[in-house]
């Protein structure tokens, strides 16, 4: 009988190329735990403790690290070393006061600093919006979270004014909306995927085509050095609109 479930282990060379770890010293690496992000595009806590920050040398000091709750992610203290920490998600280390946030950069994705004044929200994308029992909005986001709009009337346009793949700000822990901010032309943007992965700019034109599914549409994004970027719709992370919300690592 063949053998079910899936695999618990992973080997360092399959594993994403901007995970910061030696693919041929050993064979085996960590294996992130199924959760709000997938294998592809999120990076194990304990990499993140040992390889990233350097806090650890051994997977065994990590580990103390980790089930001592020192370090909090979105907010809350995690002990798990194998939790999935992905693109958007704050990570903050309450005793040495030092805050990060997950961005896509040239490379994949990377930790960047922020200032602990910027640490108590993020940003979360839309990825379905679906109708719930008592004719509520549910969004589902990004990062596996799953949020209730209560309105009176869905229908109503003034009510129901979230669409897939905008982008909505949510306070820490407390997951609370503060913000929304609609995918449109001059809108703030930031790559997460394709070749031009990292790079920001302003929204210049999205191309929908009758017939075309809507995730495909090329886009126009202007840097700030006014090259003309284009990617795809779904490769698109509205994040500003007059000026991003967000800091950012400079693109080089």
């Amino acid at each position: 009988m063949g053998k079910k479930g899936a695999k618990k282990h992973l080997k360092r060379k399959p594993a994403p190329k901007f995970w910061p770890i030696h693919r041929k010293n050993f064979i085996w690496t960590i294996k992130p735990s199924p959760g709000s992000h997938p294998i592809s595009s999120s990076i194990p806590l304990i990499i993140i403790a040992r390889e990233i920050l350097g806090y650890a040398k051994t997977r065994r000091e990590a580990k103390i690290i980790i089930s001592q709750k020192k370090i909090e992610v979105d907010g809350k203290a995690q002990s798990e070393e194998k939790f999935p920490v992905g693109l958007m998600d704050v990570v903050s280390i309450p005793e040495i006061e030092r805050t990060y946030r997950i961005v896509p950069s040239r490379k994949g994705l990377i930790l960047h600093q922020i200032e602990e004044e910027t640490a108590g929200f993020k940003l979360c994308r839309i990825e379905n919006k679906t109708f719930v029992d008592g004719g509520h909005i549910q969004l589902n986001l990004h990062d596996g979270r799953n949020v209730i709009i209560q309105v009176k009337n869905p229908k109503d346009s003034e009510e129901d004014i979230y669409k897939t793949l905008d982008t909505i700000k949510l306070n820490l822990p407390s997951q609370e909306i503060a913000g929304y901010i609609k995918l449109a032309k001059g809108a703030q943007a930031i790559i997460i995927g394709g070749k031009n992965i990292g790079r920001y700019g302003k929204i210049l034109s999205i191309e929908e085509k009758m017939g075309q599914k809507r995730r495909n549409t090329l886009v126009t994004v202007e840097d700030r050095n006014g090259e003309h970027l284009q990617t795809l719709l779904d490769f698109i992370f509205v994040i500003g609109e007059d000026q991003s919300s967000i800091s950012l690592p400079e693109v080089s």
